[in-house]
């Protein structure tokens, strides 16, 4: 099981920003199809027999380092959507692994140093009325999607809700080694979600051929707007955050 609340504490983070206005749409598939997209470090953590695949397009608003304001003008906000699965490393330690990211803001390709695999592209994010409306393409190559959906009443998170959504560090793999990346934030608010328009095309472009064994859960948050993201670190021997 894994905590709805953060599982450690970021004292010295590398980057604060908010997650805002995000999505979650969450496909069950075959563990076997998802594991062969991951390295053999990780392992495909499953619910219910399934590995589930999310997409998880957000506004990452006031993104700063440590010790700026988040009132400070001009701070970056710009949309970034994630396509992410949910393994554990050997140690025991769960966490997501990207199969890739969507950005509409160059610099974050920095991040590549670690193996996070950002693909910058023209991405939108839109309310209309009671619908809020994501879409991106990539520059480079075709892969695409568009989401449309109409969030609906606040929920108390059952137990899959917690495990499809709060995950408390990422993996990436780079120059030999798997990479580490601790994050807290509050719990996720939650509200139920209809999808009303769903096209992507970034799951085939990730590798993952397989038709889904279900129909996408769906879930919807205003966001989180005290996001920290620590430092990322070499598993040499095992994967290690800082001190609570």
């Amino acid at each position: 099981m894994v905590a709805y609340g953060a599982e450690q504490r970021v004292r010295l983070p590398a980057l604060r920003a908010g997650w805002v206005t995000q999505t979650f749409v969450h496909w069950p598939f075959p563990p076997e199809a998802v594991q062969a997209l991951v390295p053999e470090e990780l392992v495909v953590d499953e619910y219910e027999g399934a590995a589930w695949v999310g997409l998880t397009p957000f506004v990452m608003a006031d993104v700063r380092p440590p010790g700026v304001p988040a009132a400070l003008p001009g701070l970056p906000t710009f949309a970034e959507t994630n396509l992410r699965t949910y393994v554990r490393h050997r140690d025991g330690r769960d966490g997501l692994w990207f199969l890739s990211i969507e950005v509409a803001f160059p610099l974050m390709l920095a991040a590549r140093a670690i193996g996070a695999p950002y693909n910058p592209g023209t991405l939108d994010v839109s309310t209309n009325g009671d619908a809020v409306s994501y879409s991106g393409s990539r520059w480079i190559g075709d892969a695409s999607y568009r989401l449309v959906v109409r969030p609906g009443d606040p929920i108390e998170p059952t137990e899959r809700d917690v495990w499809l959504i709060s995950r408390w560090r990422a993996y990436t793999r780079r120059l030999g080694m798997l990479w580490e990346t601790p994050v807290e934030h509050e719990p996720w608010p939650l509200s139920d979600a209809t999808v009303d328009v769903l096209e992507e095309t970034l799951t085939t472009a990730a590798g993952l051929g397989e038709a889904p064994l279900g129909e996408p859960v769906a879930h919807f948050s205003e966001g989180v707007r005290h996001v920290r993201l620590g430092p990322s670190r070499p598993c040499v021997r095992g994967c290690v955050t800082q001190p609570s």
